[in-house]
């Protein structure tokens, strides 16, 4: 569907961003920023780390690069943050259908979108065409598939209130886990990697594939923490929804939540570490908290201030982010930037005018080839739906 008119109501202090239950177009463009970061990040980092610019640059290409196991920078945020948006999208979506057809078909629709993201996620892996013991039933897509599933449950099932509850028990029941409950062979609690809890039950129950050798940073465990992300995202949609607030307060008020999350989050990560690989508790507060504040900006630059040319691309990846994700698997934007400017003249660039440069303009000519894919798809309206 395609994102509503905004037309004032003569009695509204100012013109509401959206429908109650329209299609918010900021959401369409965060979506797509972040499937930007996906897609391009893993290249652009590298490539920028290439050229010897000084600490700013040396700052940046850091920030592109996951930490290797406590911490957080910029590159730790995409994931999270496409969780924490399809929790705001579901609360759209299902609730569009909801007061129409009833929580009984609502839950039919939600089943049926859970199930096929989680097939498109065995396929995104290779599915069977890699020998059975390398499946991996857990990745990315299933994850967002399983977290979509189980909180779309929650929200047409439970009140607002009770899923913050169910938020807040998770985090402090998880907390428990790994910072009480003793390692079977190590005999005291541990949140080192290959020593902790979470990674002890994957190498004991998940079977198949795992992504770290025995255990896998989108194990069996470390899912429900990551049901939490999704849910804060839950709760930024039914804010967003709210006709009693006006957009402009909703922007606010959306960014003060996400600052308290951060300081929350950081708070709490003095005691326990903030772990991507473990999904930590602080860690769904500190990705909570940014993706909140990104979404707070979006939200009041693009369907506040009305300020929409210069998402467009954005937007055009977000409207379409299974099939960008999907034709990363299957067309290498890398290579074929490669076959472009790479080789001689990527070499000519490094040794000329200076190194690292032609790494940064594969990189760059990839990234605009998923963008170049995204506006054909977008402009001739193909569009992959679940």
């Amino acid at each position: 569907m395609e994102p509503s008119d905004q037309t004032p109501h003569p009695a509204a202090p100012e013109p509401p961003a959206a429908s109650i239950s329209g299609r918010l177009l900021s959401l369409d463009a965060l979506r797509g920023f972040d499937m930007f970061w996906i897609m391009g990040a893993d290249s652009l980092g590298p490539a920028l780390a290439a050229i010897k610019g000084g600490p700013v640059l040396h700052a940046v290409a850091e920030q592109l690069d996951h930490v290797a196991w406590r911490g957080f920078h910029f590159e730790d945020l995409i994931f999270p943050m496409f969780v924490f948006i399809a929790g705001v999208s579901l609360v759209f979506s299902l609730g569009k259908i909801i007061p129409r057809h009833g929580k009984d078909a609502a839950f039919t629709r939600m089943l049926q979108r859970a199930v096929l993201l989680y097939v498109l996620g065995l396929f995104y892996y290779g599915g069977f065409s890699t020998p059975f013991s390398q499946i991996r039933l857990l990745g990315v897509l299933q994850r967002i598939a399983i977290c979509y599933g189980v909180t779309g449950f929650l929200f047409i099932y439970f009140r607002p209130r009770t899923l913050v509850g169910i938020a807040v028990s998770v985090l402090l029941g998880y907390w428990a886990l790994l910072a009480l409950v003793p390692v079977p062979g190590l005999g005291v609690a541990s949140f080192e990697e290959g020593k902790n809890i979470v990674n002890w039950f994957d190498s004991r129950f998940l079977p198949l594939r795992k992504w770290d050798g025995d255990h896998d940073p989108e194990g069996v465990l470390s899912t429900l923490p990551a049901v939490v992300s999704c849910l804060l995202g839950v709760f930024a949609g039914i804010f967003l929804r709210d006709p009693k607030r006006t957009p402009s307060e909703k922007a606010f008020h959306l960014a003060g939540a996400g600052v308290a999350l951060l300081v929350l989050g950081y708070s709490w990560g003095a005691f326990f570490p903030i772990i991507k690989k473990l999904w930590t508790s602080p860690f769904v507060l500190v990705a909570g908290g940014w993706s909140a504040l990104l979404l707070a900006t979006f939200y009041y630059l693009i369907d506040v201030k009305g300020w929409q040319r210069w998402c467009r691309p954005f937007v055009w990846v977000g409207l379409n982010s299974i099939t960008v994700y999907l034709a990363g698997n299957l067309i290498d934007f890398e290579q074929l930037a490669s076959r472009l400017v790479g080789g001689n003249l990527g070499a000519l660039l490094d040794t000329a005018v200076a190194k690292g440069l032609g790494t940064l303009l594969v990189s760059l000519l990839s990234i605009g080839a998923m963008f170049g894919l995204a506006r054909f798809l977008h402009h001739r309206k193909i569009y992959l739906r679940l």
